[in-house]
């Protein structure tokens, strides 16, 4: 992978024990907000915000940040926390507000390496910006939207989505499963020759090392915001969160997948 300065890089471990990744604990959320609640108050930790727009320093649309057939950027806030996801890496930095005025620490990232030429160098154009983000601004609506200005003058727009804390109403349970390179035969309620993921648990120490490892199962539900790719090996970082009074056919929880710790590909 090439160098990136000045975008800092981590092992995934390392990056996920920064973000308390390894502690077990469940995740607190905010209470439940009523679509109400929500239309007249968006803040930032309330929604996840996908780009939908970017614009040079003459207010002109620049599509150097959204690349055809892949989803766009999204910004999650937490916990002071800022993190860029649907990258080829997560990235990561603190931050602090004073009134519309937003301050970034320097970000940190993970190291995998990707294919995909396009979404590298558009990962590298993210790491040099983020740093000089200066102001945001946010609007009330059906859906939100999230304003950004950079110290550059350009500037970003973004269309807020409730997180998953805020769809479910409750903390979430934070989890690792091991994904096969391979998926295997299964069957579900009207879909007798259905494919599922092929998962086992693994648990890890506060220090990242791996302590438990569970069975090889079928997994029957689905992990948003997770796509498979046949001959790879991934571990995903996922928060679980329980639905109340699900269908007697359906899972009693939703998967909602945080972060890929490890990946590898498997001939």
């Amino acid at each position: 992978m090439t160098s990136r300065s000045p975008l800092q890089t981590l092992s995934a471990l390392a990056l996920a024990a920064l973000l308390g990744a390894c502690s077990g604990a469940p995740m607190q959320a905010q209470a439940p907000m009523t679509a109400a609640a929500q239309q007249a108050a968006p803040d930032l930790a309330s929604h996840d915000w996908n780009l939908t727009a970017a614009f040079d320093v003459q207010g002109k649309p620049d599509g150097r940040w959204l690349l055809a057939r892949r989803a766009p950027m999204q910004l999650h806030f937490e916990d002071q926390r800022i993190t860029v996801r649907n990258l080829c890496n997560m990235i990561g930095a603190n931050f602090g507000t004073q009134g519309n005025d937003i301050q970034l620490t320097q970000p940190m990232s993970t190291k995998r390496a990707c294919a995909d030429q396009a979404l590298m160098q558009l990962e590298d154009r993210v790491g040099m910006l983020l740093p000089s983000m200066q102001r945001y601004q946010l609007h009330a609506g059906g859906t939100p939207r999230l304003e950004l200005w950079f110290a550059d003058g350009t500037r970003w727009e973004l269309a807020g989505q409730p997180t998953p804390q805020t769809q479910y109403g409750g903390p979430a349970e934070r989890i690792f499963l091991e994904v096969a390179p391979q998926q295997q035969a299964c069957s579900q309620p009207l879909m007798p020759n259905a494919q599922c993921l092929r998962v086992r648990e693994i648990r890890y120490a506060d220090n990242g090392v791996k302590q438990f490892v569970g069975e090889w199962q079928p997994f029957y539900g689905k992990v948003q915001g997770y796509t498979h790719e046949k001959g790879v090996r991934n571990v995903l970082r996922i928060n679980r969160y329980a639905i109340k009074n699900p269908p007697a056919d359906a899972s009693r929880y939703a998967y909602v997948l945080d972060m890929v710790v490890e990946t590898e590909r498997v001939r």
